[in-house]
């Protein structure tokens, strides 16, 4: 069972009805740190469970154990990775499941472990072993509600693809898994290291923690036909004059009746709302084309460089061009879609 010493071990909980990528996902990154390294370094992953028998994921897809909880117990575990499993009703309502043997043996197991970190719908077993209590945390969008209101002890942001809250991380929905799974190669062999890997994945190198799971165009679809309207003229006119005054004229309402139609449809105000939008189709162009910080502001609407930085700032937590470091393509082309057709960066679906 032991490891070399220069190796970091890493457990996966493994339970019946595991969804399969939260457990498949993480060793992909872990195991590309080896092949990109020339010495001994890394980590060694092993899965383990209640007992030695194959377990049945969400997938369907069955998998072996390397060791049972027993055996974990026994080492003394780098990194504890916790998945999790949801089920889904008659009406499509999505429940994050927690097995109490399974809190149970994530309890002990993380008193042997360095950091833990817990994957998507994870973070409910995390929170049910009360080691989330007084930290803020994240999960998947769509359990984020449950999780909030199981545990109020929590501070529950349903938005960022990862938070770290000392040595516990919990990570948001499915692919965000991976986002993890870099940053915490990031932080034990450094950030070049994992934007190495991230190349080898050929992901969009390494999103910060605080990268939205949704882009502007999936956000909730509004019910009233005028909001939608107004949604698309902006997506249509981001270059161009988009202050209240301009869209409540456009809309034919008030400045007020605007900004109470925007907080109850959309729950933002319209200037956040146009701000998110602009934000987006500037990370496009960043992902994807040359154009100088100067030409990207004018084109999406800040106007100035200065404006476009603190924007950058205020939503992603990051610099135009430390983003275009972290995200641009290869092979980027010179045609930009418009910004009805921005890059969907959805980590939680």
């Amino acid at each position: 069972m032991a490891a070399p010493a220069a190796q970091r071990l890493i457990v996966i909980v493994l339970f019946e009805g595991v969804d399969l990528l939260d457990v498949t996902g993480p060793p992909e990154v872990f195991s590309l740190v080896r092949r990109e390294t020339d010495d001994a370094t890394g980590y060694r992953v092993v899965l383990a469970a209640e007992t030695a028998a194959p377990v049945t994921t969400s997938a369907g897809v069955r998998i072996l154990p390397d060791l049972t909880f027993d055996e974990a117990a026994r080492s003394r575990i780098d990194t504890l990775l916790v998945p999790g499993s949801v089920e889904v009703d008659e009406r499509r309502r999505v429940r994050a499941l927690t097995d109490p043997a399974v809190v149970d043996r994530v309890r002990t197991l993380a008193a042997r472990s360095r950091r833990v970190a817990s994957v998507c719908v994870g973070a409910h077993l995390l929170a049910a072993a009360g080691l989330l209590d007084g930290r803020r945390a994240t999960t998947h969008w769509s359990t984020a509600g449950q999780l909030a209101e199981e545990h109020p002890e929590i501070e529950v942001d349903p938005d960022p693809i990862f938070i770290r809250e000392g040595e516990v991380w919990t990570g948001a929905g499915i692919s965000a898994c991976l986002d993890l799974s870099l940053a915490l190669v990031a932080e034990d062999f450094g950030e070049e290291l994992a934007l190495r890997v991230a190349r080898q994945l050929v992901m969009y190198l390494k999103r910060p923690s605080g990268q939205s799971q949704f882009s502007v165009p999936l956000e909730p679809v509004s019910t009233t036909r005028r909001i939608e309207e107004l949604r698309h003229h902006i997506l249509r006119n981001l270059s161009g004059r988009l202050t209240v005054p301009d869209l409540a004229a456009h809309a034919h309402v008030s400045e007020r009746q605007l900004t109470r139609i925007f907080k109850t449809e959309l729950g933002t105000t319209p200037s956040a709302y146009v701000e998110s939008a602009r934000v987006e189709l500037a990370r496009h162009r960043l992902e994807s084309t040359d154009a100088t910080l100067e030409r990207i502001a004018t084109a999406c609407g800040f106007g100035t460089v200065d404006t476009l930085v603190r924007a950058f700032r205020r939503r992603l937590g990051t610099t135009p061009t430390d983003y275009r470091q972290r995200f641009r393509t290869a092979a980027a082309p010179t045609a930009i879609p418009t910004a009805a057709r921005a890059t969907v960066t959805a980590a939680g679906r």
